[in-house]
């Protein structure tokens, strides 16, 4: 992903590729000039700055740039580099400014030291998910706010559930609050998918506490002790320890109490927790108690159940209507798409149940983005006969990224007529959150925006 700061003009005399030809063959550190007079190929000062880019002529500096086996000899300019950091303007022209040829920078990847002069010399931003850490990180050690920012967007844009965690780690690491506060929005609503991936493993026992603390995690107790475990076994590996149950207890420490054990139904306790070999027999016994016995013992775990996320409701119609020949099921898909102006996940939809009396419905639901599933449930639900909606929910909520149209479909298996709503809304303000609605092209059974099924969106904000 690379982001153009200040878009450079075409010239006549220059292919329009020409600068970025240069940078390309700069990346490796082979270029060459060709001919006395290159200066007057580039009209700007900033096109003739991005042909000095790694470039060896005219370079006043060099830098050692990684750890040691992996580094890479870097040619620099100081007057751009000054210019482009306040960092490197006290290095060079400082009262304490040492007169050194050669800098040594183990701390810092090549390729992200390289990005970031990429930065300082051509203004252009060029970042990808392999390597955005490590730039943010040497953009924040030489004080290059704009290149800063643009990583710490390009993470809340690639955010889900699989990285929450570990840029959670990071943005406490480099002080973005902002970041942070995406990092726990993702984790609250898509908390079990959140604690599955494969990054929890690679947070530190800081975040892991600050994780297990939170009271709004939205996930069952025993997904959370099942990541924990899952933690543990990793830091085991890393502290080289045999992943040993006692050593999974030791590497835990305190975490434990944090696990709300008590506050799991009592067959996860039972045929879990308690056949874990994590806890003691002296704790098994006690949770056994706190379970069974009147007179409770005391615990050193946390017994409340997290609070969770308070799920929201969208709904788009103004009114609802019932008829005899409406609303009909006959294995035709009721859809209809809307879009969102910020991050919110779905949980589910809303539904109309039966008209004409208590009946029970199929539903298979679905969620899609451009033609991409994204949730898919087949769930039945008992509708009682009055025109409340009834809720139907994904295994999962789907995250929803604003300004983008998503579909969401209902295929209703059911021999009963339906209520219907009425008096649609295009825009239907919840919150913070605004919804656009629009009709979609995979409605076969009549729902658009002024009527028809899915009245409802259910979400986390």
């Amino acid at each position: 992903m690379a982001a153009e700061l200040f878009p450079a003009k075409k010239l006549p005399t220059v292919t329009p590729t020409a600068v970025q030809q240069y940078q390309q063959q700069n990346v490796s550190n082979n270029n060459t000039i060709q001919g006395c007079n290159w200066q007057g190929l580039y009209p700007t000062i900033r096109e003739r700055n991005a042909v000095m880019f790694n470039n060896e002529l005219m370079a006043d500096i060099h830098f050692v740039v990684g750890p040691p086996g992996g580094t890479q000899r870097v040619p620099g300019h100081k007057y751009v580099l000054a210019v482009g950091s306040s960092v490197f303007h006290a290095m060079f022209y400082g009262e304490l400014a040492e007169d050194k040829d050669e800098i040594r920078i183990p701390d810092v990847e090549p390729a992200s030291f390289l990005a970031m002069l990429k930065y300082i010399y051509c203004d252009e931003i060029d970042l990808c998910a392999d390597t955005v850490l490590a730039t943010l990180y040497a953009a924040k050690k030489y004080i290059v706010p704009h290149l800063a920012r643009a990583c710490v967007n390009f993470l809340e844009t690639s955010l889900s559930a699989r990285n929450a965690c570990v840029l959670l780690s990071q943005s406490c690491l480099f002080e973005e609050p902002d970041l942070t506060q995406r990092c726990w929005e993702v984790i609250d609503a898509q908390a079990e998918l959140a604690l599955r991936s494969e990054g929890f493993c690679d947070i530190d026992a800081q975040t892991l506490e600050s994780i297990l603390r939170r009271e709004t995690l939205n996930a069952k107790e025993m997904v959370v002790f099942e990541a924990a475990l899952s933690w543990a076994e990793a830091e085991c590996h890393r502290q080289e320890l045999q992943p040993t149950i006692e050593n999974k207890r030791l590497v835990l420490g305190k975490n434990i109490y944090l696990i709300r054990i008590p506050a799991m139904a009592l067959d996860d306790f039972a045929n879990g927790v308690a056949q874990s070999g994590v806890l003691t027999l002296n704790e098994t016994n006690d949770i056994f108690l706190w379970y069974t016995a009147a007179k409770k013992p005391e615990l050193k775990f946390v017994c409340k159940p997290r609070k969770g996320l308070t799920p929201q409701r969208c709904h788009r119609f103004q009114s609802c209507a019932y008829r005899s020949n409406q609303w009909r099921y006959r294995g035709r898909c009721d859809s209809i798409q809307f879009a969102v102006d910020k991050r919110v996940f779905i949980a589910g939809f809303g539904l109309y149940g039966s008209s004409c009396g208590s009946a029970e419905y199929q539903a298979k639901i679905e969620l899609k983005r451009q033609g991409v599933t994204l949730g898919l449930a087949i769930i039945k639900y008992f509708s009682d006969g009055s025109s409340n909606t009834f809720p139907v929910f994904f295994e999962y909520p789907v995250q929803i990224e604003p300004d983008t149209f998503y579909t969401a479909s209902v295929v209703l298996d059911g021999n009963e007529l339906s209520y219907f709503g009425q008096e649609g809304m295009t825009e239907v303000q919840c919150g913070k959150v605004t919804f656009q609605f629009q009709c979609s092209s995979d409605s076969t059974n009549g729902t658009g925006v002024q009527g028809g099924q899915i009245p409802e969106l259910i979400f986390y904000a």
